[in-house]
Protein backbone atom coordinates (compact mmCIF):
# COMPACT_ATOMS: atom_id res chain seq x y z
CA UNK A 1 0.00 0.00 0.00
CA UNK A 2 2.84 2.42 1.04
CA UNK A 3 4.47 1.63 -2.22
CA UNK A 4 1.40 1.91 -4.13
CA UNK A 5 0.93 5.74 -2.64
CA UNK A 6 4.47 6.71 -3.56
CA UNK A 7 4.35 5.52 -7.16
CA UNK A 8 0.61 7.71 -7.07
CA UNK A 9 2.65 10.82 -5.90
CA UNK A 10 5.35 10.26 -8.37
CA UNK A 11 2.92 10.24 -11.05
CA UNK A 12 0.80 13.34 -9.68
CA UNK A 13 4.39 15.16 -9.46
CA UNK A 14 5.40 13.96 -13.16
CA UNK A 15 1.91 15.23 -14.26
CA UNK A 16 1.75 18.46 -12.55
CA UNK A 17 5.56 19.26 -14.08
CA UNK A 18 4.38 17.93 -17.53
CA UNK A 19 1.41 20.69 -17.26
CA UNK A 20 3.55 23.23 -16.57
CA UNK A 21 5.55 23.11 -19.68
CA UNK A 22 3.94 25.72 -22.42
CA UNK A 23 2.64 23.64 -25.73
CA UNK A 24 4.76 26.00 -27.63
CA UNK A 25 8.42 25.28 -26.04
CA UNK A 26 9.50 22.23 -28.92
CA UNK A 27 9.47 23.47 -32.63
CA UNK A 28 6.56 20.74 -33.47
CA UNK A 29 4.59 21.40 -30.83
CA UNK A 30 4.43 25.23 -32.02
CA UNK A 31 3.66 24.21 -35.73
CA UNK A 32 0.76 22.29 -34.37
CA UNK A 33 -1.10 24.67 -32.13
CA UNK A 34 0.26 27.96 -33.42
CA UNK A 35 0.02 27.57 -37.05
CA UNK A 36 1.67 30.47 -39.86
CA UNK A 37 -1.99 29.74 -41.61
CA UNK A 38 -3.19 31.93 -38.23
CA UNK A 39 -0.23 32.85 -36.52
CA UNK A 40 2.73 35.14 -36.17
CA UNK A 41 5.09 33.68 -33.97
CA UNK A 42 8.61 34.39 -32.52
CA UNK A 43 10.79 32.20 -30.59
CA UNK A 44 13.50 33.08 -28.52
CA UNK A 45 15.89 30.60 -25.91
CA UNK A 46 18.36 31.76 -23.88
CA UNK A 47 20.38 32.23 -20.48
CA UNK A 48 21.09 34.30 -17.82
CA UNK A 49 24.09 36.36 -18.56
CA UNK A 50 26.93 37.15 -16.42
CA UNK A 51 26.07 40.22 -14.38
CA UNK A 52 22.40 40.03 -15.48
CA UNK A 53 19.48 38.64 -12.88
CA UNK A 54 17.14 35.70 -14.17
CA UNK A 55 14.04 38.68 -14.18
CA UNK A 56 16.75 40.96 -16.19
CA UNK A 57 16.95 37.89 -18.57
CA UNK A 58 13.66 36.84 -18.92
CA UNK A 59 12.58 40.91 -20.14
CA UNK A 60 15.61 40.50 -22.31
CA UNK A 61 14.18 37.11 -23.99
CA UNK A 62 10.83 38.14 -23.80
CA UNK A 63 11.78 42.00 -26.19
CA UNK A 64 13.82 39.38 -28.33
CA UNK A 65 10.95 37.20 -29.13
CA UNK A 66 8.63 40.01 -29.93
CA UNK A 67 11.39 41.53 -32.10
CA UNK A 68 11.75 37.96 -34.02
CA UNK A 69 8.15 38.48 -34.44
CA UNK A 70 7.80 42.14 -36.20
CA UNK A 71 10.97 41.73 -37.60
CA UNK A 72 9.42 38.91 -39.70
CA UNK A 73 6.38 40.97 -40.48
CA UNK A 74 8.62 43.92 -41.52
CA UNK A 75 11.02 41.69 -44.11
CA UNK A 76 7.49 41.67 -45.53
CA UNK A 77 6.74 44.91 -45.22
CA UNK A 78 9.76 46.72 -46.56
CA UNK A 79 9.33 44.91 -49.74
CA UNK A 80 6.21 46.18 -50.22
CA UNK A 81 7.74 50.00 -49.64
CA UNK A 82 10.16 49.01 -51.98
CA UNK A 83 8.25 48.62 -55.02
CA UNK A 84 6.03 51.51 -53.90
CA UNK A 85 9.09 53.80 -53.43
CA UNK A 86 9.57 53.01 -57.24
CA UNK A 87 6.61 53.42 -58.70
CA UNK A 88 6.65 57.02 -56.71
CA UNK A 89 10.04 57.99 -58.18
CA UNK A 90 8.69 57.42 -61.81
CA UNK A 91 6.88 60.12 -61.05
CA UNK A 92 9.05 62.48 -60.35
CA UNK A 93 9.21 65.32 -62.74
CA UNK A 94 11.80 67.56 -61.60
CA UNK A 95 14.88 68.27 -59.41
CA UNK A 96 12.79 69.85 -56.60
CA UNK A 97 10.28 67.01 -56.73
CA UNK A 98 12.73 64.43 -56.47
CA UNK A 99 14.18 65.92 -53.16
CA UNK A 100 10.90 65.99 -52.10
CA UNK A 101 10.93 62.53 -52.45
CA UNK A 102 13.97 61.87 -51.26
CA UNK A 103 12.97 63.79 -47.99
CA UNK A 104 9.66 62.22 -47.53
CA UNK A 105 11.99 58.61 -47.91
CA UNK A 106 14.26 59.65 -45.64
CA UNK A 107 11.51 60.64 -42.56
CA UNK A 108 9.71 56.87 -43.07
CA UNK A 109 12.93 55.26 -42.31
CA UNK A 110 12.39 55.82 -38.52
CA UNK A 111 8.73 54.74 -38.46
CA UNK A 112 9.42 51.67 -40.45
CA UNK A 113 12.24 50.48 -38.82
CA UNK A 114 10.51 50.66 -35.05
CA UNK A 115 7.43 49.09 -36.35
CA UNK A 116 5.04 47.96 -33.38
CA UNK A 117 2.81 45.28 -33.83
CA UNK A 118 -0.25 45.70 -31.78
CA UNK A 119 -2.01 42.78 -29.75
CA UNK A 120 1.26 40.70 -29.57
CA UNK A 121 1.48 38.20 -26.49
CA UNK A 122 4.74 37.15 -25.12
CA UNK A 123 5.10 34.28 -23.06
CA UNK A 124 8.43 32.91 -21.13
CA UNK A 125 9.34 29.22 -19.49
CA UNK A 126 12.36 28.95 -17.37
CA UNK A 127 13.78 25.39 -17.04
CA UNK A 128 16.04 25.34 -14.23
CA UNK A 129 17.30 21.74 -14.95
CA UNK A 130 18.71 23.06 -17.58
CA UNK A 131 19.81 26.88 -16.95
CA UNK A 132 17.58 28.29 -20.03
CA UNK A 133 15.21 30.50 -20.48
CA UNK A 134 12.34 30.31 -23.68
CA UNK A 135 9.89 33.18 -24.70
CA UNK A 136 7.28 32.77 -27.34
CA UNK A 137 5.80 35.79 -29.11
CA UNK A 138 2.52 35.21 -30.96
CA UNK A 139 -0.32 37.18 -32.72
CA UNK A 140 -3.50 35.81 -34.27
CA UNK A 141 -3.04 36.66 -38.10
CA UNK A 142 -6.50 37.56 -38.54
CA UNK A 143 -6.48 39.88 -35.59
CA UNK A 144 -4.24 41.78 -36.16
CA UNK A 145 -5.54 42.32 -39.85
CA UNK A 146 -8.92 43.17 -38.61
CA UNK A 147 -6.89 46.21 -36.34
CA UNK A 148 -4.86 47.44 -38.94
CA UNK A 149 -7.97 47.50 -41.42
CA UNK A 150 -9.63 49.92 -39.10
CA UNK A 151 -6.63 51.58 -38.55
CA UNK A 152 -6.34 51.73 -42.79
CA UNK A 153 -10.27 53.28 -42.97
CA UNK A 154 -9.57 55.81 -40.03
CA UNK A 155 -5.90 57.23 -41.46
CA UNK A 156 -7.59 57.10 -44.81
CA UNK A 157 -10.47 59.33 -43.82
CA UNK A 158 -8.54 61.67 -41.47
CA UNK A 159 -5.85 62.62 -44.73
CA UNK A 160 -8.57 63.13 -47.17
CA UNK A 161 -10.57 65.83 -44.93
CA UNK A 162 -6.71 67.27 -44.10
CA UNK A 163 -5.94 67.20 -48.07
CA UNK A 164 -9.46 68.70 -48.78
CA UNK A 165 -8.49 71.46 -45.94
CA UNK A 166 -5.03 72.13 -47.81
CA UNK A 167 -6.65 72.62 -51.11
CA UNK A 168 -9.24 74.78 -50.03
CA UNK A 169 -7.19 76.95 -48.30
CA UNK A 170 -4.47 76.93 -51.09
CA UNK A 171 -7.42 78.10 -53.49
CA UNK A 172 -8.12 81.00 -50.96
CA UNK A 173 -4.17 81.97 -51.04
CA UNK A 174 -3.33 80.87 -47.99
CA UNK A 175 -0.64 79.02 -48.64
CA UNK A 176 1.61 79.19 -45.38
CA UNK A 177 -1.31 77.80 -43.78
CA UNK A 178 -1.86 75.42 -47.05
CA UNK A 179 1.58 74.38 -46.56
CA UNK A 180 1.22 73.60 -42.94
CA UNK A 181 -1.78 71.06 -44.07
CA UNK A 182 -0.20 69.46 -46.92
CA UNK A 183 2.88 68.79 -44.15
CA UNK A 184 0.56 66.96 -41.69
CA UNK A 185 -1.37 65.28 -44.34
CA UNK A 186 2.31 63.72 -45.62
CA UNK A 187 2.77 62.63 -41.73
CA UNK A 188 -0.93 60.91 -42.56
CA UNK A 189 0.16 59.26 -45.57
CA UNK A 190 2.73 57.62 -43.62
CA UNK A 191 0.34 56.42 -41.33
CA UNK A 192 -1.85 55.00 -43.88
CA UNK A 193 1.21 53.45 -46.07
CA UNK A 194 2.72 51.61 -42.96
CA UNK A 195 -1.16 50.04 -42.42
CA UNK A 196 -1.09 49.08 -46.21
CA UNK A 197 2.14 47.32 -45.59
CA UNK A 198 1.42 45.72 -42.93
CA UNK A 199 -2.08 44.06 -44.31
CA UNK A 200 -0.22 43.23 -47.55
CA UNK A 201 2.73 41.89 -45.44
CA UNK A 202 -0.65 39.58 -43.68
CA UNK A 203 -2.70 38.53 -46.99
CA UNK A 204 -0.94 39.88 -50.19
CA UNK A 205 -4.33 39.33 -52.05
CA UNK A 206 -5.64 42.37 -50.17
CA UNK A 207 -6.92 45.02 -52.28
CA UNK A 208 -6.46 48.39 -50.33
CA UNK A 209 -6.42 51.33 -52.57
CA UNK A 210 -2.76 51.38 -53.43
CA UNK A 211 -2.99 53.22 -56.46
CA UNK A 212 -4.94 56.18 -54.33
CA UNK A 213 -2.69 56.37 -51.62
CA UNK A 214 0.60 56.55 -54.78
CA UNK A 215 -1.77 59.69 -56.20
CA UNK A 216 -2.17 61.22 -52.85
CA UNK A 217 1.95 61.34 -52.50
CA UNK A 218 2.63 62.51 -55.74
CA UNK A 219 -0.09 65.27 -55.17
CA UNK A 220 1.30 65.89 -51.90
CA UNK A 221 4.80 66.67 -53.22
CA UNK A 222 3.53 68.72 -56.27
CA UNK A 223 2.18 70.86 -53.94
CA UNK A 224 4.91 71.51 -51.47
CA UNK A 225 7.01 71.87 -53.94
CA UNK A 226 4.45 74.48 -56.06
CA UNK A 227 4.19 76.26 -52.45
CA UNK A 228 7.81 76.23 -51.27
CA UNK A 229 8.38 78.48 -54.39
CA UNK A 230 7.05 81.06 -52.05
CA UNK A 231 4.47 83.89 -52.06
CA UNK A 232 3.30 85.81 -55.10
CA UNK A 233 3.03 89.29 -55.39
CA UNK A 234 1.66 91.62 -58.34
CA UNK A 235 3.21 95.24 -57.83
CA UNK A 236 1.27 98.42 -59.51
CA UNK A 237 3.64 101.06 -58.47
CA UNK A 238 3.34 105.01 -59.38
CA UNK A 239 5.84 106.88 -57.77
CA UNK A 240 6.28 110.65 -58.90
CA UNK A 241 9.34 112.18 -58.17
CA UNK A 242 9.05 116.15 -58.68
CA UNK A 243 7.46 115.16 -62.37
CA UNK A 244 10.00 112.19 -63.12
CA UNK A 245 8.70 108.64 -62.48
CA UNK A 246 10.81 106.59 -60.39
CA UNK A 247 10.99 102.72 -58.89
CA UNK A 248 12.80 102.92 -56.00
CA UNK A 249 9.98 101.84 -53.38
CA UNK A 250 8.82 99.33 -55.47
CA UNK A 251 12.40 98.10 -55.33
CA UNK A 252 12.66 98.46 -51.99
CA UNK A 253 9.52 96.20 -51.25
CA UNK A 254 10.42 93.06 -53.89
CA UNK A 255 14.59 93.32 -51.90
CA UNK A 256 13.15 93.12 -48.73
CA UNK A 257 10.37 90.48 -49.45
CA UNK A 258 12.09 88.48 -51.23
CA UNK A 259 13.86 87.24 -48.61
CA UNK A 260 11.18 86.61 -46.93
CA UNK A 261 9.65 84.07 -49.28
CA UNK A 262 7.78 86.30 -51.76
CA UNK A 263 8.53 85.99 -55.25
CA UNK A 264 7.62 89.05 -58.11
CA UNK A 265 5.87 88.05 -60.79
CA UNK A 266 3.88 89.83 -64.12
CA UNK A 267 0.80 88.44 -64.67
CA UNK A 268 -1.73 89.42 -61.75
CA UNK A 269 -4.05 86.63 -62.42
CA UNK A 270 -1.44 84.53 -60.63
CA UNK A 271 -0.92 86.68 -57.75
CA UNK A 272 -1.72 85.54 -54.48
CA UNK A 273 -1.27 89.58 -53.61
CA UNK A 274 -1.63 92.36 -55.25
CA UNK A 275 0.11 95.74 -53.78
CA UNK A 276 -0.45 99.52 -54.87
CA UNK A 277 1.57 102.11 -54.10
CA UNK A 278 0.86 105.85 -55.15
CA UNK A 279 3.75 108.11 -54.40
CA UNK A 280 5.37 111.14 -54.69
CA UNK A 281 8.05 113.54 -53.06
CA UNK A 282 7.12 116.94 -51.27
CA UNK A 283 9.63 119.60 -50.42
CA UNK A 284 10.12 120.53 -46.95
CA UNK A 285 12.16 122.83 -45.13
CA UNK A 286 15.62 124.11 -46.36
CA UNK A 287 18.17 124.76 -43.28
CA UNK A 288 21.70 125.75 -44.20
CA UNK A 289 23.16 123.20 -47.62
CA UNK A 290 21.14 120.48 -46.95
CA UNK A 291 17.63 120.18 -47.78
CA UNK A 292 14.50 117.53 -47.30
CA UNK A 293 11.82 116.01 -48.38
CA UNK A 294 8.87 113.78 -47.15
CA UNK A 295 8.07 111.00 -49.43
CA UNK A 296 4.21 110.78 -49.09
CA UNK A 297 3.03 106.82 -49.86
CA UNK A 298 -0.47 105.13 -49.77
CA UNK A 299 -0.49 101.51 -50.01
CA UNK A 300 -3.15 99.34 -50.54
CA UNK A 301 -2.43 95.37 -50.67
CA UNK A 302 -5.65 92.92 -51.60
CA UNK A 303 -6.08 89.27 -51.65
CA UNK A 304 -8.50 87.12 -53.51
CA UNK A 305 -10.43 90.64 -55.00
CA UNK A 306 -10.20 92.05 -51.09
CA UNK A 307 -8.16 94.84 -49.57
CA UNK A 308 -6.77 93.09 -46.75
CA UNK A 309 -4.15 96.26 -45.61
CA UNK A 310 -4.51 100.10 -46.56
CA UNK A 311 -2.69 102.79 -44.93
CA UNK A 312 -1.36 106.19 -45.92
CA UNK A 313 2.34 106.54 -44.17
CA UNK A 314 2.36 109.67 -42.29
CA UNK A 315 5.39 112.10 -41.97
CA UNK A 316 7.64 110.36 -39.97
CA UNK A 317 11.59 109.75 -40.32
CA UNK A 318 10.55 106.27 -41.70
CA UNK A 319 9.41 108.63 -44.96
CA UNK A 320 11.86 111.75 -44.44
CA UNK A 321 15.40 111.86 -46.50
CA UNK A 322 18.00 114.47 -46.88
CA UNK A 323 20.40 115.64 -49.57
CA UNK A 324 22.43 118.69 -51.00
CA UNK A 325 19.77 118.51 -53.42
CA UNK A 326 15.44 117.80 -53.57
CA UNK A 327 16.23 115.50 -55.92
CA UNK A 328 19.02 113.39 -53.38
CA UNK A 329 16.84 114.29 -50.98
CA UNK A 330 13.97 112.16 -52.43
CA UNK A 331 15.58 109.38 -53.41
CA UNK A 332 16.45 109.31 -49.92
CA UNK A 333 12.68 109.13 -48.38
CA UNK A 334 11.67 106.91 -51.17
CA UNK A 335 14.18 104.23 -50.29
CA UNK A 336 13.25 105.04 -46.49
CA UNK A 337 9.71 105.06 -47.56
CA UNK A 338 10.04 101.39 -49.09
CA UNK A 339 11.92 100.13 -46.19
CA UNK A 340 9.18 100.97 -44.18
CA UNK A 341 6.15 99.50 -46.63
CA UNK A 342 8.01 96.16 -46.61
CA UNK A 343 8.20 95.50 -42.80
CA UNK A 344 4.58 96.79 -43.01
CA UNK A 345 3.58 94.29 -45.06
CA UNK A 346 5.98 91.29 -44.09
CA UNK A 347 3.07 89.94 -41.46
CA UNK A 348 0.43 90.02 -44.12
CA UNK A 349 1.73 88.27 -46.90
CA UNK A 350 3.36 85.26 -44.48
CA UNK A 351 -0.11 84.53 -42.88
Amino acid sequence: MKQLSIFLFILLYASAGMAQTPNWLQSGERERNYPNSTFITGFTPGNVRAGESKADAEVRLRKDAQANLTESVLVRVKSEKIKRDERIKTQATGKEENEQIQSFFESTISIYSNLELTGVNVDSYTDDSKGLIYAFAYVNRYELTGYYKGVLTKSLQTLESTLNTAKELESSSEKVKAREQYKNANTQLIEVELAQDVLLALDPNASLQIEKTINYRSEIIKALVRLAQGVHIYIESREDMFGKSSALISNKVKSILSKNGCSFIDDASQADFILKINASARKIGNPGDIVFCYADVEVELKKAGKTVYQEELPPSQETKGGGTTYENAARDAFEKAGKAVAGKLTEWVKN
